[in-house]
């Protein structure tokens, strides 16, 4: 395990991104939201997906500049094309334009296609809510078949985060959590580490759910069980196929049009002002009694009391600013090869603490 400044390895990720032909725009946004992701604890979408990107760039699957396409819309919606513009470039433009469409009508919608992967909505959360304003996202991959519908052991749906983000008179809620049992990062990390997924998250061809993460790479591969699993699965069926007609559908562009596109994803970006409906202090108040009230019910364990959403994120991304992020070995071979590739040295290791 090493521990690297975050300040530090936010420079060298817009390095190697320049390096890789990205303007310097793009490439600080590929480390800042990266990096944000490590902060946060998303360590799957974080620096670890740096050599995607990189990759994707040297070899012309993104756009190293350039804006979003508007294609149509209203005075409240808005549909982009981003082109294959990465999407750590494109979402903060779009939750821009979103939270500026709500400052004049109360609400503002963006959807964009054709985005490179957008890595951990959670980190984009913090833009609306500094705003004052609420948030929601939701995110589809129209090349990927990972997921299966309740009551199949084949795939159609992508894993389809869907994401929260909600301003308080303290600290915001910030809610991110995959439409299937896992994220197919997580069953990666598994494979690479040679453990079992917690819970039969799975659905291996012969229609068995299993904790075997190693079954995700057979022939035939098992697929991912929607949200709910085994008894509860219909319910996770239901808000993936939601958050496809929301992004697919609308888009008006879905995976037999978009069957080459590799990871690049549609998202459905919404932001809504509070002020537009009354006094904004007086919603700030009315959330902080929701989630003080949540969490003053008395819990089954008192020495895991109940949380508020984004708030153990909010905690390890403050400690980690203190003492730097922590990589597991299996990231940091990832990390060098992306040094050597673009010939830009690794930041130097903490100690010490």
């Amino acid at each position: 395990m090493s521990r690297i400044d975050a300040a530090a390895m936010t420079v060298w990720a817009q390095q190697c991104a320049e390096q890789a032909g990205a303007a310097a725009e793009v490439a600080a946004n590929i480390a800042n939201y990266l990096v944000a992701a490590d902060l946060m604890g998303f360590r799957t979408h974080g620096l670890v997906r740096l050599r995607y990107n990189l990759t994707c760039l040297s070899q012309g699957l993104s756009k190293p500049q350039g804006e979003p396409r508007r294609l149509s819309g209203r005075a409240a919606l808005e549909l982009w094309d981003a082109d294959f513009l990465p999407g750590l470039h494109t979402m903060p433009m779009a939750i821009a334009r979103a939270i500026a469409m709500a400052t004049d009508y109360g609400t503002g919608t963006v959807v964009v296609r054709r985005a490179q992967h957008v890595a951990a909505l959670a980190v984009y959360l913090e833009q609306a809510t500094d705003a004052g304003m609420m948030v929601q996202i939701m995110c589809a991959t129209p090349a990927q078949r990972a997921v299966a519908p309740f009551a199949g052991k084949s795939a159609w749906f992508s894993p389809n985060p869907l994401a929260i983000g909600v301003p308080t008179t303290q600290q915001p809620v910030l809610f991110d959590v995959s439409l299937s049992m896992l994220a197919a990062g997580k069953v990666r990390s598994a494979i690479a580490e040679g453990k079992p997924l917690p819970f039969p998250a799975l659905i291996t061809a012969a229609g068995d759910y299993t904790c075997d993460a190693r079954t995700f790479l057979a022939d035939p591969a098992s697929v991912l069980a929607p949200l709910g699993g085994a008894d509860l699965g219909y319910k996770g069926t239901g808000l993936n196929l939601y958050s496809e007609l929301w992004t697919l559908a609308l888009s008006q562009y879905g995976r037999h049009q978009a069957a080459t596109d590799g990871d690049a994803n549609t998202v459905w970006i919404q932001v809504v002002d509070p002020a537009a409906l009354g006094d904004r202090d007086a919603f700030l108040q009315q959330a902080q009694a929701q989630v003080d009230g949540m969490c003053a019910v008395t819990p089954i364990d008192p020495s895991q009391p109940v949380r508020v959403p984004g708030s153990g994120a909010l905690a390890l991304r403050e400690q980690q600013l203190q003492q730097g992020i922590h990589y597991s070995a299996a990231i940091m071979k990832q990390l060098q090869w992306c040094a050597e590739t673009y010939h830009t040295p690794l930041p130097a290791a903490l100690s010490g603490l």
